[in-house]
């Protein structure tokens, strides 16, 4: 997910609406409305008292009535459903749509059997992360995937260049983007038990990663067990114009405790489950490995290479990076995007991506990076905020444990 400063921009706003008139804040935050893009739920959110704002070119809620403070904690406790069609999904088809993709991504998507899934990251000449993705390879002859809103123009262009250069070798090799159909996620302890009366599959059979076509309200639907919060959770692929009234079913369902949850939380969610925001956490010239997600290089990969940026990467692996994405814990206010962050000794050893508050820790998070060697778990740090420095301390992510569904 792309973006930036959300929940600084949605407590900005919740402090704006409570001390001065709604219509002059609305108009600040939403001067360029008109050129915004719509999801098929726009009217949906207004209505349910979702406070719009722009967001990678599209105008998305940010929160409704509820706190984004309260809006996190219900998501661990009960279950959120974001709408995330701002995203991007395609398909990639045809019998060599495999080694194509292996060529821009770090994933062994040959090994993954078919319904399976897992992030991986598109990567540059010089091993640099252009986006990260979830991919999920449905058959040996079509793998589906998202890319990130904020990405999704530069990803494509990327996409159809290399297939390009593939077809002319006579690689098959097809895509289709999907805008035809809309993304929700559905996320928390209630998202299984409340998602099953919305169809006949068990769900108990379906995995963390995992992937399935099925009927969900009578709509056939891209069903993936995945989300962006830590918790158990899915994000379903649905025909636009049955986008909201699955909505409408899945709270009906819940009975009121999954509730319609903005970008505010959904930001605080993934910082509090470690996961990285492109565009803050990982750029064009930090590397899968800087970015702590060696885990993703599959083994095969790390064998052969044969994807943009191999030779740096591989390197990397050998001899080990430079800098190191890392945890911290911090005391006084919380710290935020390109907040430097200095030895005992005053010496600069970093830099923080992301911070803020955790609504379920009741305490400050961040992440961000150091020089190897100044990483380890446990050292204690000065985090500079507004010049002044702040006691904290390094520590492993995620930061609230995760509770994805996997076998026992």
């Amino acid at each position: 997910m792309r973006g930036g400063s959300l929940w600084q921009l949605g407590q900005s706003i919740t402090r704006r609406l409570a001390q001065s008139d709604k219509k002059s804040v609305s108009r600040r935050y939403l001067a360029s409305g008109s050129d915004l893009k719509k999801t098929a739920l726009y009217d949906f959110h207004v209505a349910h008292g979702g406070k719009m704002v722009p967001f990678a070119g599209w105008s998305m809620p940010i929160q409704y009535k509820d706190s984004i403070i309260d809006s996190t904690v219900n998501c661990r406790v009960n279950g959120s459903l974001f709408d995330v069609a701002h995203m991007c999904g395609l398909s990639l088809k045809g019998k060599d749509c495999v080694p194509f993709l292996e060529t821009l991504v770090v994933a062994d998507v040959a090994g993954l059997a078919p319904g399976t899934g897992s992030l991986t990251v598109f990567t540059n000449e010089k091993g640099g992360a252009i986006d990260d993705s979830v991919i999920t390879k449905v058959t040996d002859e079509h793998i589906y995937l998202v890319v990130n809103a904020g990405c999704r123009d530069k990803d494509l262009a990327h996409i159809e260049e290399h297939m390009k250069a593939f077809k002319s070798k006579g690689g098959d090799v097809n895509w289709h983007i999907h805008d035809e159909r809309s993304l929700l996620a559905l996320q928390g302890p209630l998202a299984a038990p409340v998602l099953q009366h919305l169809t006949k599959e068990d769900l108990s059979k379906l995995y963390f990663g995992q992937f399935q076509i099925l009927d969900i309200n009578g709509s056939t639907c891209f069903l993936t067990r995945t989300g962006y919060t830590g918790e158990d959770g899915f994000e379903i692929s649905v025909p636009s114009e049955h986008a909201v009234d699955l909505a409408k079913a899945i709270l009906e369902k819940s009975e009121g405790k999954v509730r319609l949850t903005g970008l505010g939380a959904r930001d605080s969610l993934r910082l509090e489950a470690g996961l990285c925001l492109y565009g803050n956490d990982m750029e064009q010239h930090i590397t899968p490995v800087e970015a702590g997600l060696t885990w993703a290089i599959g083994k095969r990969r790390r064998a052969e290479g044969g994807f943009l940026g191999a030779d740096v990467i591989l390197k990397q692996l050998q001899d080990g990076p430079t800098i190191r994405r890392v945890g911290f814990f911090s005391s006084g206010p919380p710290a935020r995007s390109h907040s430097e962050v200095h030895d005992e000794n005053g010496n600069k050893i970093g830099e923080i991506t992301s911070g803020g508050f955790s609504p379920n820790l009741k305490k400050n998070i961040a992440m961000g990076y150091v020089k190897s060697g100044q990483h380890k778990t446990g050292t204690k740090v000065k985090i500079l905020v507004r010049g002044k420095p702040y006691e904290g301390n390094i520590t492993k992510m995620p930061f609230v444990a995760t509770k994805y569904y996997k076998p026992s």
